[in-house]
């Protein structure tokens, strides 16, 4: 039989281990009849597995939410990347996919808690310590789905069972974010409370102690966000300075906790590496060996504080993500996304730490472009600036490893809108591609068999959501001021300037600053800009031009909300409920910008 909605989500495709065999169905080795499942702690470990395996494609395109706002931009049709075409018009599919597969992760995490609830009364004492474990995973995982769905759609049903039989979708309300929020954390508590300081590096890709405290702070920070900031979008939301405060209050306390008590450090001390000559590749700094399948695991690496694990070669279980950001010198792949100039414009200068002069776009071809001040497409304008851009972003003439039918095959440079021998992109639509998330060894693996781990959360963010909530709390504070600069340090840039840290304004966009060119294609910065409520900033204001993304040549590439209304503004901030979904359950009533 085939479902669909959230019941395709539930009952197709999330009841599964590895997304092989359907639970409902089958009884394949150790499954789901309770006669002869659910007997020991290595059938619990087997169903938490599965719950992994099926919930961690939908946190496996974070990349692309990036497309959604200035640093990034996406030439691809589908549902995770047409973006700003399709999510904000009404009668696409928008988000739809991502509303049940994360539903469907929901009820293969209610599963394993069912499972390991009904275990536990008769279980033997020295079992339960990791059954318990088990149970909190599973409760974080359900923790990370409805996170996830709130923060896109605001009221969302709240199902906390194992659904079986279509009726019991059918009839769903739509629960207050207020009390999704609360089951959240409560959920993130109980996983703090039973899982372990940090995992092995035979565990990767499981849950820790540090990893539900990281989450239940972040979670909290987005409260006090929605609360200081508002969310007029989401029907019934009103906004308590008071809860604002509290939320801040418990994020901080939160991420001091995981800063100071797990002995966590930046990859490689925040150290910065050598920068590396321009045109060459065989010394990048440390910032690109970072997400590199080398450097992944957290007990290797502990700036990784939960990544959702992948492998390979030729295994069935690595990701699609060289494919979508590499080209077609690595492994053949698309070149799915590409950096912007607003991206490139904000990596500063490691010998003041200020901004860097514009770029001016300029024809190639045009006599004299190449060598022009600050043009941009003259490889010297390059030159200076925070290492990070350098491990991000390839513009004309650098250079990458090439791999070619799964092996190392030399280098190969990137000049846009030159054909062979020269890098070739399919998008090759703004003037850059990305160097960061692709890797440098082949390893034996093709383009959509990714080994790369897919981090959700790093120990530099949690610097920067500290350094965030404190500063709206009590203004710019010493220890928040060390861990910006120590994030900024790791890209060779000097301590912030007094007029960075002069009150909290200032040292907001500073910190708004270091999250743009530290977290992109890790997609945080869409989200930033909702719960700031930045939109106009970053769009301009209504009925303008809108943001005009131009490739380094000058040529305009992409109009984002020229001339927009207030209803284009309103859909930005929050996402339609699939009209799949309401045709199936007429109790779910629609977000108000989408009536």
């Amino acid at each position: 039989m085939k479902a669909t909605g959230v019941l395709g989500g539930i009952v197709g495709m999330i009841l599964t281990t590895g997304c092989v065999n359907n639970l409902l169905e089958q009884n394949p080795k150790g499954e789901l009849s309770k006669g002869m499942f659910w007997k020991t702690e290595e059938d619990a470990v087997y169903a938490i597995n599965g719950a992994y395996a099926s919930i961690r494609p939908y946190f496996s395109y974070e990349h692309f939410m990036d497309c959604m706002t200035d640093i990034a931009w996406a030439r691809s049709a589908g549902t995770a990347r047409n973006l700003i075409n399709a999510s904000f018009n009404p009668g696409s599919n928008g988000f739809g996919e991502l509303w049940k597969g994360l539903y469907g992760g929901i009820n293969r995490a209610n599963y394993v808690i069912d499972g390991v609830n009904e275990m536990l009364p008769a279980a033997k004492p020295a079992v339960v310590p990791g059954l318990e474990r088990v149970l909190g995973e599973a409760r974080f995982l359900r923790a990370l789905c409805y996170f996830r769905l709130i923060t896109m759609w605001g009221d969302v049903p709240y199902i906390e069972k194992t659904v079986y039989d279509k009726s019991e979708v059918e009839r769903l309300y739509r629960t207050p974010v207020a009390e999704i929020k609360d089951k959240i954390l409560a959920d993130l508590t109980y996983a703090y409370g039973k899982l372990p300081p940090r995992i092995s590096a035979e565990e990767s890709g499981r849950a820790s102690r540090v990893a539900a405290l990281a989450f239940r702070g972040k979670v909290q920070l987005y409260w006090a966000s929605w609360n200081k900031f508002g969310w007029p979008e989401l029907d019934g939301f009103v906004p308590d300075p008071d809860a604002a405060t509290a939320a801040y209050t418990a994020a901080a306390a939160d991420f001091r906790e995981v800063i100071n008590d797990y002995g966590l450090n930046l990859f490689r001390n925040g150290a910065p590496g050598e920068p590396g000559a321009p045109g060459k590749c065989d010394k990048l700094p440390n910032y690109f060996y970072l997400f590199t399948p080398q450097f992944e695991t957290p007990a290797i690496n502990s700036e990784i504080i939960f990544a959702f694990a992948y492998s390979g070669p030729n295994m069935g279980q690595g990701s699609n993500l060289m494919n979508d950001i590499g080209n077609r010198s690595t492994e053949n792949s698309q070149s799915i996304l590409c950096p912007t100039m607003d991206l490139v414009n904000c990596y500063q200068l490691v010998s003041t730490g200020d901004f860097a002069p514009e770029l001016i776009p300029m024809n190639g071809n045009q006599p004299g472009a190449r060598e022009a001040e600050n043009s941009a497409v003259n490889p010297a304008s390059y030159e200076g600036r925070d290492y990070r851009c350098r491990a991000t972003v390839l513009w004309d003439y650098e250079v990458m490893n090439k791999l070619v039918s799964q092996k190392n095959d030399g280098t190969a440079t990137w000049l846009y809108k030159a054909s062979a021998p020269y890098i070739q992109a399919s998008a090759m639509e703004t003037g850059y591609v990305p160097r960061k998330w692709v890797r440098d060894q082949s390893m034996g693996c093709a383009r959509g068999d990714t080994p790369q781990d897919y981090y959700l959360m790093r120990l530099a963010d949690v610097f920067l959501m500290y350094a965030e909530a404190t500063n709206f709390l009590h203004g710019p504070q010493p220890d928040a001021i060390d861990l910006v600069n120590r994030v900024r340090a790791r890209g060779g840039l000097p301590a912030l300037g007094s007029e960075c840290t002069a009150d909290a304004e200032a040292f907001f966009k500073a910190i708004e600053q270091e999250r743009k060119v530290e977290l992109v294609l890790e997609g945080q910065r869409y989200f930033d800009i909702r719960r700031w409520r930045k939109f106009e900033e970053v769009w301009g204001p209504a009925g303008g031009q809108g943001r005009i993304i131009r490739n380094t040549w000058g040529e305009v590439r992409r109009t984002d909300f020229k001339s927009y209304d207030d209803l284009a503004r309103q859909r930005y901030y929050i996402m339609q409920i699939p009209q799949s979904e309401r045709d199936l359950n007429p109790n779910l009533t629609q977000n108000t910008p989408w009536l």
